[in-house]
C-alpha cells in the first residue's frame, strides 16, 4: 500500500503523501509559520529586552520527527515487522514503549539496522490501523488526530499492548466509551463476551488476561451501565407509572429494548434484568419484561437451554431483586440401541 506525499517524495513506511488508510496527514493542519511565532517580549536585563524562549521550537522538532522519522522513515536504525508490514523506525523513540524496549534489547544486532518482530497474530483486537496510530504516538501526539470512533478500540488495544502510552490509552478509552450507542450496543456486547473474566479472589492467578489490561473491566462496566440505565431511558421503553403490564401493547421503544435484550449473552442478561438500577418500576413489571425477553431468546441465544423467570413473592434474591432468572442446559436425549 503506498501513499503520495505533497512534495512527491517516496517513503519506505507505506506512507507516500498521505498517512495510512487514506486519512489526511495530521501535519496538514499545523501552520507552516510556527517558527515565526517566537515571542519578542521578555524581561529587561542590562538595559536590553531579553526575548523569551521560542515555544514553537519544540513543536518544530516533534513535527519533524513525526513527518521525517515516522512517516518517511528517514535515517532509521530499526525495522519493525508487524501485520506483514515493515516500518523503518528509530530505536530511541521506540524505547518509549517498555515492550518494544525489551524486544530490542533481546534481539540480535549483527548489522547497523536492527530487525524486530512483533508477534500479534493471536490478538484479534490489534489491527494494522490501530497499531500504526500507536506507533505514530511514540513520535508525536499529532497521531491523536487519526483517532476515530471506528478505530478507537484497536488503538486502545495497541496502546495497552505497547505500554508507556497512558495519555493515548485515556483518549482512546474515552472515545470507545462515548461510541456506545443504540446503534453499536450489539457490537459492544459481542466484544464484552470475548473479555476474559477477572480472576476470582483467592483463585488461580494463571488465568487468561485481556490485552486491554485495566480498561477491559472499565469497558465491561460501561457497556453494562448503558444496557441497564442509558438504553431504556434513551428508548423511552418504560412508562412513568409503576405497575403497568408490559406484556401487552408494547410501545416501539419497549419492542426495541426487548429485541436487544433477546440477543444479550445470558450472564449479562441475568444481571441486567435483576439489577436494582434497571428503571422498570415494580417487580411485577420487571417479571413481565423478563418473561417477554426470555420468550424472544428461545429462537436465538437461548436455544439449547431452558431459561426461566421466577418472581419471589415476599422476598428478594441475592441481587436485591424479587425477579430471578435461571438457565439450565438441555440434555440431549439418550438413544437406546437394541439388538
Amino acid at each position: 500500500m503506498s501513499y503520495s506525499l505533497p512534495n512527491g517524495a517516496s517513503t519506505v513506511n507505506g506512507n507516500k503523501g498521505r498517512t495510512p488508510y487514506g486519512l489526511s496527514s495530521p501535519l496538514d493542519s499545523v501552520g507552516s509559520d510556527l517558527a515565526d511565532q517566537a515571542s519578542t517580549s521578555g524581561q529587561v536585563e542590562n538595559g536590553y529586552e531579553q526575548n523569551s524562549y521560542p515555544s514553537s521550537h519544540n513543536e518544530d522538532i516533534v513535527n519533524h520527527l513525526y513527518h521525517s522519522g515516522f512517516q518517511m522513515g528517514n535515517y532509521a536504525d530499526t525495522i519493525l515487522h508487524v501485520h506483514g508490514r515493515q516500518y523503518r523506525l528509530h530505536a530511541i523513540l521506540l524505547s518509549r514503549s517498555p515492550y518494544l524496549a525489551h524486544l530490542m534489547s533481546t534481539s540480535p544486532t549483527n548489522a547497523s539496522t536492527r530487525n524486530i518482530y512483533v508477534p500479534i497474530e493471536d490478538e484479534v483486537e490489534l489491527t494494522e490501523e490501530g497499531f500504526a496510530v500507536a506507533l505514530g504516538y511514540l513520535y508525536s501526539s499529532v497521531s491523536l488526530t487519526l483517532l476515530r470512533p471506528s478505530n478507537a478500540r484497536a488503538v486502545l488495544a495497541a496502546a495497552c499492548f505497547l505500554g508507556g502510552l497512558h495519555d493515548l490509552c485515556v483518549q482512546a478509552y474515552e472515545r470507545c466509551r462515548d461510541s456506545i450507542s443504540v446503534e453499536t450496543i450489539n457490537e459492544w456486547l459481542r466484544f464484552v463476551e470475548t473479555i476474559p473474566p477477572p480472576p476470582e479472589e483467592g483463585g488461580p492467578t494463571d488465568v487468561p488476561t485481556s490485552v486491554f489490561g485495566p480498561y477491559a473491566a472499565r469497558l465491561r462496566a460501561d457497556v453494562f451501565h448503558f444496557l441497564v440505565i442509558t438504553l431504556p431511558q434513551t428508548l423511552h421503553a418504560f412508562p412513568a407509572s409503576e405497575g403497568t403490564n408490559t406484556s401487552n401493547g408494547h410501545p416501539s421503544g419497549l419492542d426495541s429494548l426487548l429485541h436487544i435484550y433477546a440477543q444479550v449473552p445470558f450472564d449479562i442478561f441475568k444481571h441486567a434484568v435483576e439489577a436494582p438500577e434497571f428503571p422498570i418500576g415494580s417487580d411485577q413489571a420487571r417479571f413481565q419484561f423478563a418473561k417477554a425477553a426470555v420468550s424472544l431468546r428461545k429462537a436465538g441465544v437461548g436455544r439449547g437451554a431452558e431459561e426461566t423467570v421466577v418472581l419471589a413473592f415476599g422476598g428478594t434474591t441475592s441481587s436485591g431483586s424479587a425477579v430471578h432468572v435461571t438457565r439450565k442446559v438441555k440434555k440431549r436425549p439418550l438413544w437406546k440401541v437394541t439388538k
